[in-house]
């Protein structure tokens, strides 16, 4: 009996890809260049910046469904400004506009740290399942693969990490428009380059899949 063929192994995506495009870059930086624009105009006007920065999001997000386009790099965004503005805008301190953000850095670094603490890189969790391949599975068995999973997923750990020693020290110091600039240099071009890097390491080792061994007998 002949063992059945292995799933056509899928491409992860490009560096332009990963970032939507530069319609996709654009679309991510408006919103907060319009906060900072505004706050840099009228320190004290932090509600309406708030709400203008959600304005344009939605806006971005209305235009790409119009199109009949994914809006997967604007419907996260869109969130995560509407929620950006809200803590901005309750708590009356511009800054905090970037404060969610921080916070979010700060889990993934966590969660990626603690994962490689236990040998079971997070990276690689995402590499098998976009394969499709069981998570559960004992791919962590497969050597190869797991050391490339743990080479990348320390790429990601190190972006989150630096992500936070560059604009953590920002926030506390209420430099906005600088916190601003970095958290928009900062944010797809970083990923971007995170899934190039990982796209380098992963690529000339095989994907386990045990599941279809444990079918071979």
């Amino acid at each position: 009996m002949n063992a059945p063929a292995p799933p056509e192994e899928k491409q992860l995506p490009s560096m332009s890809d990963a970032i939507g495009g530069p319609l996709g870059m654009f679309e991510t930086a408006l919103p907060t260049l319009v906060f900072i624009v505004m706050i840099t105009i009228d320190r004290d006007e932090i509600g309406r910046a708030s709400l203008v920065a959600v304005i344009v999001a939605a806006v971005l997000a209305a235009v790409r469904l119009a199109r009949g386009q994914t809006i997967r790099f604007v419907a996260g965004g869109l969130f995560g400004v509407a929620f950006s503005a809200f803590v901005a805008a309750k708590s009356g301190k511009a800054e905090n506009f970037f404060l969610p953000g921080l916070l979010i850095n700060a889990a993934y670094a966590g969660a990626l740290l603690t994962s490689l603490a236990f040998r079971r890189p997070l990276i690689g969790y995402f590499v098998i399942s976009f394969h499709g391949v069981d998570p559960t599975s004992p791919w962590h068995e497969d050597r190869p693969f797991t050391r490339a999973a743990t080479r990348a997923t320390w790429i990601f750990a190190a972006i989150f990490l630096l992500k936070l020693m560059v604009q953590l020290p920002m926030y506390l110091t209420d430099a906005l428009v600088a916190l601003g600039v970095a958290k928009i240099a900062m944010g797809y071009p970083l990923y971007a380059l995170g899934i190039w890097l990982t796209w380098l390491l992963m690529r000339p080792v095989p994907v386990p899949r045990p599941e279809v061994g444990a079918d071979v007998k």
